[in-house]
């Protein structure tokens, strides 16, 4: 039996982001065979698509770049992202805006702060709204088994303007944070995701694509 999906033959679904989407993808956009898509969630997400519907053409395009901040994400989100017109835009971005705060405390002209993250964040969905068939944003994450982390609960801010966010622009909304901590109550150890607990690893990136992959429909028993 041939299941459905929210994708359709020949949509374009571009994932913007850093170095978390990035992962050595060919820049400024990548697609295609080989490396071009880089080796995290993004190459895993088409991987699956191609293997379990494999009648349904989607052109998937990575447009992450290692480093960004959503300041410089939307510097270049007109021409990396709107200019490739799109049928869906999943965005995850965020955490080098946290992370620059406690990396680089003296570089403060580096750091994002959530009344700017949120402007960052709104000023790209109005752009997009009314272009796409949909927005999927993702929540930044930090792989920590402490909540009262200094980071982590930092991290707990962004992602409530990122919930805030989706439900004002109708966004598909997708939990990265919590998918992760949940993980974490089985695992106990983020190192076994991610060496830097920022990083995914490919035990990692399998989680980010099969959580993105169940808010499309996405299922298994395709074939």
């Amino acid at each position: 039996m041939i299941l459905t999906m929210i994708f359709e033959n020949y949509d374009r679904v571009v994932f913007a982001g850093d170095s978390v989407t990035d992962a050595g993808s060919f820049l400024p956009v990548g697609e295609g065979l080989a490396d071009s898509l880089g080796h995290g969630y993004v190459r895993k997400v088409e991987n699956l698509l191609g293997a379990f519907y494999p009648d349904v053409f989607v052109r998937v395009t990575n447009a992450g770049v290692s480093g960004n901040t959503s300041r410089d994400l939307l510097a270049r989100f007109q021409r990396d992202v709107l200019n490739l017109k799109p049928e869906w835009v999943c965005i995850c971005i965020g955490i080098n805006d946290i992370w620059r705060q406690f990396d680089c405390p003296a570089m403060r002209d580096y750091h994002v702060y959530p009344e700017e993250y949120e402007e960052n964040l709104r000023n790209m969905l109005s752009e997009l709204a009314g272009k796409t068939k949909g927005i999927f944003l993702m929540t930044p994450f930090f792989i920590e088994e402490n909540k009262q982390d200094r980071m982590r609960t930092r991290v707990d801010e962004y992602c409530s303007i990122c919930k805030k966010l989706a439900e004002e622009y109708k966004c598909i909304f997708v939990d990265l944070q919590g998918r992760f901590d949940e993980y974490l109550t089985h695992k106990q150890y983020s190192g076994y995701v991610s060496g830097d607990r920022v990083h995914p690893n490919e035990v990692g990136a399998t989680i980010i694509a099969h959580e993105f992959l169940k808010h499309c429909e996405f299922s298994f028993n395709n074939l």
